[in-house]
């Protein structure tokens, strides 16, 4: 039988297929080498995405190569270069990493015979980059204009030509590494290839991605191999493979691949995976002493560091959870309802949970942290300081202990600090990282990167702090220096707010920590005073004239136990949700009110709502109490300028409540909600508009024309709607689909609210809590 087989039978059938993504086609002929899992997974790929004309292949096992043409894959085939290549503009190796410069030296007898262009693209499939780079400088000597090593970071555990997948590279990375000798040409048709089969391509040095490489995919081959070998060379080996738990399966599973490919990689990546055996022999030393010195807190600290590290990386390469809002589908599917009863626990404060696990990390001792909100936000806060060292347990149940590591205790983080879609925890971060002695980058989601950061990066600056923020606007990511490299510490100094925000204060009192002299800053009005409370609870003194914040630098933290109490933001809704729907009666217990947040309830009661406090205490430095709404006949308002900072993230849902009262609410004051997650008055007013509600922008607020009605005798009369229906955008702030949430209790119809994952990073639970008093809220997550 000749080495060559082609397909004339089979042209009717490779005429069925219709390209899917690439018009016209890129290549006139693709010629693959290897028809292995990768080799003809890339083929099936290119055909049915219309990427080349022809598709020719090699391989040593011929009836691969009939059964290829008999599927109509191929055009042509050959176990001979020769027999087939003729004509092609890009060659794919896909053999053995070993095998590569035996086929460069095909390729280079191909273009002496003409057969080949010597700008014809040549690319590779291979794992090892540095190798297959010096395999072509031995065979051309000088390397070809059209060389552009690659590397798709997919795979599956079957191999060969049956187990071929046009999808196995759908959202997978591809690794390019762009050589100084290359074509630009070949490089950008290359990436056309890859992305034209739903891979995401990258670039990097060929060095740097064995080294990469060697770690995250070499290693723990190794590894899974080794350990194999170390259990089947015991004894008892039988026992050990029988009572195996899953861990072990799960690990070693990638120990059944080939053999020889591993041995060749092994080898052809020697210098990058013996450094990356080297690092790990000192960790697993470290970890061996550990045990042995039976060291609780540093194995805790070990252990909780890894596991969260595996979540945390996984979602910060995917924006998941931590909201990336383009990927945002889920939706509420919420019916109309109108009364709401019963007595529900809110989770807790979001802005007292942030600063629990900043200052328990600086602090010196243990702090015990109760009623810790364990949603994204603060989550992101709490792996941020795990990064840079800090000994975390938990989350459990609302439950942390943290290791504090002192004033001086914090290690650079070896990533930037991810701060997923919370403003809070990049604002006030910044003021801590501004002092350290090392560099430290921050950033986060797709939404957080849009969001003003100048507002704090300035007077940091004025603090002697060197940061860089991002593009005209100012915005994330975030570039620190480290006093280290800036040669001198941070000055106090005294700071006038332009306008009230709890945000900027917090992150220049905590830089004020580290500084030498008086840090003062004067706010413009009242704004929450968590900080400045918790720093006392943490034995920091701090100075209140007034509208005027001081702290000394220089002084040390303490440890203690922190308890969170219930967020009065959170509880906002039910406050609301309560007030506007008919015979409804809730108590929310032991709710926060520090007089710095208590705006919410101030202004409902000017609207008349039945509002009423019980059981008033103290948590942790914190006052809390039950807090009953009643059904209420709200009339509208003009609201006082010196109560928006008091009640500033609470203004979506304070706009549903505004809408069912009696008359027109006038809020002025408020350019704050502009650069929120959103601009809340813009994207509240869209969704009030579409629900059928009047309502007029205004540059620093918002008219909204009420559509209550007056109950007869005193009685409340909230039985009529207020809204319609309809489709809400919630632009992904978790404030937004709430607030509409609660809309529900006077709507007449449906209302379906998209894009609500992000209500997670508040306030978790929040669909089922609302379900449980009366509302009905289905999540729908068919779209996500």
């Amino acid at each position: 039988m000749s080495n060559a087989v082609s397909s004339q039978q089979n042209k009717q059938k490779n005429n069925k297929r219709s390209p899917l993504n690439v018009k016209p086609p890129l290549f006139k002929q693709v010629c693959v080498i290897g028809l292995g899992l990768i080799g003809a997974s890339l083929a099936q790929a290119i055909k049915d995405n219309g990427v080349s004309e022809r598709l020719v292949a090699v391989d040593r096992h011929v009836p691969s190569l009939e059964e290829a043409i008999q599927d109509g894959l191929l055009d042509a085939g050959s176990s001979v270069l020769d027999d087939v290549v003729s004509g092609s503009d890009l060659i794919v190796i896909a053999v053995p990493v070993q095998a590569v410069q035996a086929v460069f030296v095909d390729i280079k007898n191909a273009m002496d015979s003409r057969q080949l262009a010597t700008d014809c693209i040549i690319t590779d499939v291979c794992s090892t980059k540095v190798n297959i780079i010096e395999a072509a400088r031995t065979v051309f000597t000088s390397l070809p204009i059209g060389l552009v090593p690659a590397h798709p970071i997919a795979g599956a555990e079957n191999s060969g030509y049956h187990a071929r997948r046009a999808t196995l590279f759908v959202n997978h990375s591809v690794i390019i590494c762009n050589l100084p000798t290359t074509n630009l040409s070949a490089i950008a048709n290359l990436r056309q290839l890859w992305e034209a089969v739903g891979a995401m391509v990258m670039t990097m040095e060929a060095d740097h991605h064995d080294a990469i490489l060697a770690h995250t995919s070499h290693l723990p081959h190794l590894l899974a191999f080794n350990l194999v070998e170390q259990l089947a060379s015991h004894n008892d080996n039988l026992d050990m493979f029988r009572y195996a738990a899953g861990g072990f399966r799960d690990f070693t599973r990638i120990a059944a691949s080939d053999p020889k490919m591993w041995h060749d990689i092994f080898f052809a990546n020697q210098s990058a995976i013996v450094s990356a055996l080297d690092e790990y022999s000192v960790y697993l030393q470290d970890i061996r002493q550990l045990i042995i010195d039976k060291d609780s807190t540093a194995l805790m600290g070990l252990l909780g560091r890894a596991q969260a590290a595996r979540r945390h990386f996984g979602h910060m390469l995917a924006s998941t959870p931590y909201t990336d809002t383009p990927a945002m589908s889920a939706s509420y599917l919420i019916t109309p309802s109108n009364t709401v009863t019963g007595t529900i626990a809110i989770p807790g404060d979001k802005s007292i949970s942030h600063r629990s696990i900043m200052l328990g990390s600086l602090a010196t001792g243990v702090t015990n942290v109760t009623g810790f909100l364990e949603g994204e936000d603060a989550l992101a806060t709490l792996q941020a300081f795990r990064d840079m060292g800090v000994t975390i347990e938990g989350p459990d149940n609302g439950k942390l202990t943290i290791h504090g590591v002192g004033m001086n205790g914090l290690k650079p983080s070896k990533t930037p600090l991810y701060m997923g879609n919370s403003g809070t925890s990049m604002r006030l971060l910044a003021g801590i990282l501004a002092a350290q002695s090392f560099d430290s980058v921050l950033t986060g989601d797709t939404s957080l990167n849009k969001r003003p950061m100048e507002r704090v990066a300035a007077p940091l600056r004025q603090m002697g702090a060197v940061i860089q923020s991002t593009g005209h606007s100012g915005t994330a990511p975030l570039s620190i220096t480290g006093r280290d490299n800036v040669g001198k510490p941070l000055q106090g100094v005294d700071y006038d707010m332009p306008v009230a925000s709890a945000q900027v204060k917090s992150c220049l009192l905590l830089a004020g920590l580290w500084s030498e002299g008086t840090t003062t800053v004067i706010q413009p009005e009242v704004s929450r005073d968590h900080t400045e409370r918790m720093l006392s609870a943490f034995g920091y003194p701090v100075t209140v004239d007034g509208n005027r914040i001081s702290v000394e630098g220089g002084g040390t933290l303490t440890g203690g136990d922190i308890a969170v109490p219930a967020d009065i933001s959170s509880a906002a809704f039910f406050m609301v949700a309560a007030a506007i729907s008919q015979d409804s009666e809730l108590t929310l217990t032991q709710v926060g009110i520090n007089p710095t947040r208590t705006g919410v309830i101030d202004i409902l009661k000017l609207m008349q709502a039945d509002i009423s406090l019980s059981n008033e205490t103290h948590v942790g430095g914190e006052p809390v109490a039950d807090i009953t709404i009643r059904s209420s006949s709200l009339v509208g308002i003009k609201i006082p300028e010196y109560l928006v900072p008091l009640a500033i993230d609470e203004f979506p849902v304070l706009f549903v409540a505004a809408s069912c009262a009696q008359g027109r609410t006038v809020l002025t004051g408020a350019k704050e909600l502009r650069v929120k997650e959103s601009d809340r008055i813009a994207v509240m007013a869209d969704g009030l508009k579409t629900l059928g509600v009047d309502c007029t922008v205004t540059d620093d607020g918002l008219i909204i024309e009420g559509q209550g009605i007056e109950g007869q005798n005193g009685l409340v009369n909230n039985s009529q709607p207020v809204f319609g229906g309809g489709h809400i955008t919630s632009h992904h702030d978790h404030r937004i689909a709430m607030s509409f949430s609660v809309a529900s209790l006077r709507a007449s119809e449906q209302i379906i609210i998209e894009g609500v994952e992000t209500v997670n990073t508040s306030f978790p639970g929040f669909a089922e809590l609302a379900n449980q008093i009366g509302m009905s809220i289905q999540v729908d997550h068919s779209k996500a």
